[in-house]
């Protein structure tokens, strides 16, 4: 088992000047250099699962293995040795979703298949751990986190630390830079060409400038603009000012209902 860190100093002041550094920094180091795939749990916690089964406990644990959440519950810990697991203490802390559904808050879910980023077993592990006192709710503990970060213990995004004892984890990802972003040159790109729907009514041609052109029924140019694929996804930003996206599955492009492939 690894247990890595004994010293959990300050896990339960709120002052505004705590110092929080010392929060479990050995585990910290260890989930930063897992490149075994071990797993990570997070134990001795309140959790605010968020799904209408499971609930809220105490003294429990959250285990997750990359990005995903494979337990939740008390007595998680006893197979951790078994397990090779790196170990959190988290006594004192409150862990919350760090993704919040707020129509779940508000009680406009009508079934739990509905609940978004919940702290469920098979869900990615997206949370927070912040101290009891600031965590008696899900709002609550999302406030601690805009209001308060030094207060945060752990912000964890996808499996991978994002915050730590209220301060940025090194080599953290970092927010895209705001504003729209200028073309690239996607010469080459097997994405290029004329995408053509199941029913020959729409031609989409994206270029290697980053400029895309459509011919409905037909009617050519009926939208023009500039595109930026990331992954699979691409987003459109018509020259009439209207953005839309896409998606590519394998060679197809998905596209407002229609289903096209490279003409």
């Amino acid at each position: 088992m690894s247990i890595t860190d004994t010293d959990t100093t300050d896990t339960t002041d709120t002052g505004a000047g705590t110092d929080t550094v010392s929060w479990n920094p050995n585990a910290l180091d260890e989930i930063l250099s897992n490149d075994e795939g071990r797993p990570v749990l997070f134990t001795n916690a309140r959790i605010l699962t968020m799904d209408p089964l499971i609930g809220t406990m105490t003294g429990a644990d959250l285990l997750f293995v990359g990005s995903l959440v494979v337990g939740v519950g008390p007595a998680i810990v006893t197979a951790a040795q078994d397990d090779n697991a790196i170990v959190v203490d988290c006594t004192g802390m409150t862990i919350a979703p760090a993704v919040v559904d707020t129509v779940a808050l508000a009680g406009g879910r009508g079934h739990r298949s509905e609940y978004v980023a919940t702290l469920t077993p098979g869900n990615t592990p997206d949370f927070l751990v912040v101290p009891d006192a600031l965590a008696a709710d899900v709002p609550s503990t999302v406030a601690t986190l805009m209001t308060r970060p030094e207060q945060v213990r752990a912000l964890v995004a996808s499996g991978r630390p994002v915050l730590w004892a209220g301060t940025d984890v090194p080599g953290r990802a970092t927010a895209p830079e705001a504003g729209i972003p200028a073309s690239g040159d996607l010469t080459g790109s097997p994405r290029i060409g004329v995408w053509i729907d199941r029913h020959d009514f729409l031609h989409q041609e994206l270029t290697a400038e980053g400029r895309y052109d459509e011919t409905r029924g037909g009617r050519p140019h009926a939208y023009q603009g500039r595109y930026w694929i990331d992954g699979d996804r691409v987003d459109y930003l018509d020259d009439l000012g209207f953005w839309a996206y896409g998606e590519f599955q394998g060679d197809e492009l998905h596209h407002a209902g229609y289903v096209m492939k490279l003409g």
